[in-house]
Formats: structure tokens, sequence, C-alpha cells
């Protein structure tokens, strides 16, 4: 199976979005767009995502020992679209504030999660980071952004 196919068929998943927000020492407050989040484990909380090798943002990422995952609402594809953008993470301001733990998280996102990076691993052409949750909060309640296939989803009610 080629590169193509493979991803194709993984398409055929649909994921929130969420863009991945951090700073540290020497990195200015930055975002890049994924869709490759999820829940790892309860007690303790953990969450994970993966970050691919060839990433501009991989070296930062490299860096930094905290994170905010900033999950999208429907009206959010803007903010999508802005942090996918090859060499353009740079948070712009307005879009951002502190969160709790210090992490720059996106104002006005469904929800947001702050983690420290508990691990990392290894896994193909990606590295999977692994974060304990230090806060988590939510905002008011709205429909997420989707990704299905290749392109934005929208939820409907049944």
């Amino acid at each position: 199976m080629d590169n193509r196919d493979f991803r194709d068929i993984l398409g055929k998943f649909a994921t929130g979005v969420c863009v991945i927000t951090t700073s540290a020492d020497g990195v200015p407050a930055f975002g890049m767009t994924v869709n490759s989040f999820c829940s790892l484990s309860l007690s303790p909380p953990l969450v994970m995502w993966s970050i691919g090798e060839s990433s501009d943002c991989f070296s930062d990422f490299e860096k930094v020992g905290r994170y905010a995952v900033n999950i999208l609402r429907e009206d959010q594809q803007y903010l999508s679209a802005r942090y996918s953008k090859k060499a353009e993470h740079a948070l712009h301001d307005g879009d951002w504030e502190e969160g709790k733990s210090g992490c720059p998280v996106l104002a006005e996102s469904l929800a947001s999660v702050e983690c420290e990076i508990e691990t990392r691993v290894n896994g193909g052409d990606h590295v999977i980071l692994i974060g304990r949750v230090l806060s988590a909060s939510a905002g008011d309640e709205a429909k997420p952004l989707l990704f299905y296939s290749g392109r934005y989803a929208e939820l409907t009610e049944q």
C-alpha cells in the first residue's frame, strides 16, 4: 500500500481539530494545527498527540516542557487554517491568553487542556507526546470543528 492510499483510508476516521500551543524560554508563543489528539488515561489524567519529524515545529517542541491542546469550535476553521501554514505559527495577538499553567491558550476555544510533557515516544516518522494534564476547562456549549476524508465536516443533530 502506498502512503497516499493509507492516508486516504485513515481519513475515514472522523476527528476533532485542535491547535497545540506552547512557549518557552527563547521560544515565542506559537501554535500548530493537529488532529492526532486523543485521551490516554483518566487516572492519572494523560492525553497524547503526535508530531511529524518533518514538521517545521518539530525542533521547537523538542525544547518545551508544556503545551496546551485547544479543541476548536465549528466556527473556528480560520484558526485551524491559520496555524496549519508552514512557517506561520506565531500566535496572533488577540487569539490567546495565558492559561493557569502559564501555557498560551486560545481564547474562546471549545475546550483547552494544559499539560506537562511526561513522555516522548518514537513512533515511525512521528514522535508521540504524552502529557500529564495540569488544568482543563471548557467554554460554552458549541459544536466541534471536525475533519473527515481530507476536509472539514459538520456535526448534525439526529
